[in-house]
């Protein structure tokens, strides 16, 4: 399955590099707002762009204020200042999409991913 993303401005250019060598498609924020660009801002442009945001930011993991049935999809990549881990967390997580096969599969949901794990959280 091919993955559309829309990177938040705090993701790692290792992570864009990871997707991309991938098959992905990647859509970066600096490539469309400046760099500290509001939230709601950067969800609506993943939308506009029928992208999963993909983001450390922890504020797009708040079910609360972003409720993921609004959104093609959101992926809390939780490194947790951990950025030695992120070849090991993308080898998961690019192996996770090649398993699936449904293009739908991130609508609607939240997906939290560590290296170990990936959970995901339906609206």
């Amino acid at each position: 399955m091919k993955f559309r993303s829309f990177i938040d401005q705090c993701v790692s250019n290792e992570i864009v590099q990871a997707l991309r060598e991938d098959g992905h498609d990647v859509f970066l924020l600096r490539d469309f707002f400046p760099i500290r660009s509001p939230d709601p801002l950067v969800i609506a442009k993943a939308q506009d762009l029928q992208c999963a945001l993909v983001s450390p930011n922890g504020d797009f993991a708040d079910m609360a204020n972003h409720p993921p049935d609004r959104y093609a999809g959101v992926i809390a990549i939780q490194l947790h200042n951990h950025p030695e881990i992120i070849r090991e967390l993308m080898a998961s997580f690019t192996h996770f999409l090649k398993a699936q096969s449904d293009p739908g599969l991130f609508r609607g949901r939240l997906f939290v991913v560590e290296v170990h794990r990936i959970r995901i959280r339906p609206a």
